[in-house]
C-alpha cells in the first residue's frame, strides 16, 4: 500500500508535485484505508513528457515483442489475481466472491481477447489497386476509468494501447485507486520500458481536464457519466484529438408473455441488482407485456425481497454497498423522486436495510406502474432500483425501449427466437442480450446515441488505437 501515496511515472514511483490529498474509504464500514495525492497540471505534464519520450522507441516495437509483453502481463496477473479481488472488495464494496469471479476475472478475460486480436491483426495490407495500407499506433493516449468496474475498464483501455505500440497515462477513479496501483505494479514487473505506461491519481476537474486539453495527448478514452463525457469532448476539441467514450445507460429489458416468466423475470431482477445496480448497462427498465403484467409484478417483488445484502468480505451470492455517501444520497433522492411522481413502490424504498446502519447499503427497490416520461424511467440512477413499465404489443415495446437518450444495451426475454431477432434488429443499442445471454470477452462493447462512441474489446478495441497510413508508388 506504500505506493498508493505516489504516482507511477517513467518507470518509477514518484511523489506527487501536488500537495492536495484525498482519503480512501471502505464503503462497507466508512473507515479510512489510506489516502492518495490528487494530481495537478504539473503532475499531468510529467506523465505526458514520460509517455512522449517513450513513444519514439515503443511505437517501433515488433508485434512479437508486444505479444511477449502481454503474455508476461498474463502470467503476473494470474499470480496476483486475488490481490486485485481483495482491493476491489475493499475500495468499492464489491462482495469478494463477485470481485473474484467477475471484477478481477476481467483482467484475464480481456487480456486473452486482446492477445488473440493482436495475433490476427494485419499491420500492413495491399489493396487491389496496388497501394499499401499501414496501421500505426495513434500516439500518446489519455485513459480515464470509473470506479464501478475498475479492472474491467482499466484493461479495456490500457491493454489495447500497449498492444498497438502506443504509450499512455492512466487516471483511474480517485475512489478506486488501490486496484489501479496494483495493476501498475503488474505492468512494471512485466517489463514495459519506462514511460510506456504511467499512472496518476486525481479528479476529473483538474487532472482529467488537463489530460483532455494537453496538446501532446493524441487520444482520450473515457468511461463514466454522459455529463463527464461531454466535458472531456469539449476539453479535447481545441486539439482535435480522437475521443472515444463509453457512457451512461438506461437499458430496456423487454419481457414477452411467451417466455418462462418465473425463470426470466427472477434472473432479470438479479441482473439489475448485480454490482448493487452500479453497472452502466444494467437492465433497469423492465418493459412487460400487459397480458402477463400482474404475474410479473408478483415474481419481481419476490425476487427483490429475496435479494441478499451482506458484508463484502464474506463469501456468497449477495450485493454490497454503494461506493460512497454521495452516491447513496443520489439514489435516495431518485427513490423519493419516484414516490413523488406517483409510481407504485413494489419493493424496497427509502433508507438503509435493517442491520446495515453503517456503510452505504441500499434496499433493492422496484417501482411499478411507471410511465416512460417519468424521471425515474429516463435518468440513470446507478443503484439497485428497477422500474416496471407495461406495453401493449411488440411495436409498443420497441417504441418505449428506444425512447431514451441512451443506447448502451437492451435485453429481450421471449420463447420465440424469430421474435427475438426481429425485435433486436429494431432496438437502438450496442448490445442486445437474449434470454440471459451475456457478452463474451473479445466481443466489442459500446453504445449508440448518448451512451458514447467507439468500441472496447477485441479487434475493434485495438482499431481505436490505430491510425491508417497509405503508401503509393511501391507497385
Amino acid at each position: 500500500m506504500e505506493n498508493l501515496k505516489n504516482f507511477y511515472i517513467n518507470g518509477t514511483w514518484v511523489k506527487p508535485s501536488s500537495k492536495t490529498t484525498m482519503r480512501v474509504l471502505n464503503p462497507a464500514n466508512e473507515t479510512q484505508v489510506g489516502f492518495i495525492g490528487l494530481a495537478d497540471e504539473d503532475d499531468v505534464n510529467s506523465a505526458v513528457e514520460a509517455a512522449y519520450s517513450a513513444f519514439k522507441g515503443f511505437s517501433q516495437s515488433s508485434k512479437a515483442d508486444r505479444l511477449e509483453l502481454l503474455l508476461n502481463v498474463k502470467s503476473i496477473t494470474e499470480r496476483r489475481l486475488e490481490e486485485l479481488a481483495q482491493a476491489m472488495c475493499l475500495e468499492m464494496g464489491a462482495p469478494i466472491t463477485m470481485a473474484r469471479d467477475a471484477q478481477a476475472d476481467a483482467a484475464i478475460g480481456h487480456l486473452d481477447g486482446f492477445i488473440e486480436a493482436l495475433k490476427n491483426h494485419q499491420e500492413r495490407t495491399r489493396l487491389k489497386n496496388g497501394d499499401i495500407l499501414i496501421r500505426e499506433p495513434i500516439g500518446i493516449c489519455g485513459l480515464i476509468t470509473p470506479w464501478n468496474w475498475p479492472m474491467n475498464q482499466i484493461t479495456l483501455k490500457v491493454l489495447p494501447a500497449l498492444a498497438t505500440g502506443c504509450t499512455c497515462i492512466l487516471k483511474p477513479s480517485e475512489h478506486t485507486p488501490i486496484s489501479a496501483m496494483l495493476y501498475a505494479e503488474i505492468l512494471h514487473e512485466s517489463g514495459y520500458p519506462p514511460g510506456v505506461f504511467n499512472l496518476i491519481q486525481g479528479d476529473g476537474g483538474t487532472a482529467g481536464a488537463a489530460m483532455s486539453k494537453h496538446p501532446k495527448i493524441e487520444m482520450m478514452s473515457f468511461t463514466g457519466s454522459t455529463r463527464a463525457g461531454k466535458a472531456v469532448t469539449c476539453d479535447a476539441a481545441d486539439t482535435v484529438k480522437r475521443v472515444t467514450l463509453e457512457l451512461g445507460g438506461k437499458s430496456p429489458n423487454l419481457v414477452f408473455s411467451d417466455c418462462d416468466l418465473e425463470e426470466r423475470v427472477t434472473a432479470s431482477v438479479a441482473e439489475c441488482m448485480f454490482n448493487s445496480g452500479q453497472s452502466c448497462d444494467a437492465p433497469t427498465r423492465l418493459l412487460v407485456q400487459k397480458e402477463c403484467y400482474e404475474k410479473v409484478l408478483l415474481i419481481a417483488k419476490t425476487a427483490a425481497e429475496n435479494t441478499k445484502i451482506g458484508n463484502p468480505e464474506i463469501e456468497g451470492d449477495h450485493i454490497g454497498p454503494l461506493f460512497d455517501e454521495i452516491q447513496f444520497a443520489r439514489v435516495q433522492k431518485m427513490i423519493q423522486q419516484g414516490i413523488d411522481e406517483g409510481a407504485t413502490l413494489l419493493a424496497g424504498g427509502l433508507g438503509k436495510p435493517v442491520g446495515f446502519e453503517t456503510g452505504w447499503f441500499t434496499k433493492p427497490t422496484i417501482f411499478c406502474n411507471v410511465s416512460n416520461n417519468m424521471r425515474l424511467a429516463r435518468e440513470e440512477i446507478f443503484g439497485p432500483v428497477l422500474v416496471i413499465i407495461p406495453f401493449e404489443d411488440e411495436q409498443d415495446a420497441i417504441n418505449i425501449a428506444n425512447d431514451t437518450p441512451y443506447g448502451l444495451a437492451a435485453y429481450i426475454q421471449t420463447g420465440d427466437i424469430d421474435r427475438a431477432e426481429r425485435v433486436a434488429a429494431k432496438l437502438r443499442a450496442g448490445a442486445v442480450h437474449i434470454n440471459g445471454g451475456g457478452i463474451e470477452y473479445g466481443t466489442p462493447f459500446g453504445g449508440y446515441k448518448q451512451s458514447g462512441n467507439g468500441r472496447e474489446g477485441g479487434v475493434m478495441g485495438i482499431e481505436d488505437y490505430l491510425e491508417t497510413k497509405s503508401l503509393h508508388g511501391l507497385n
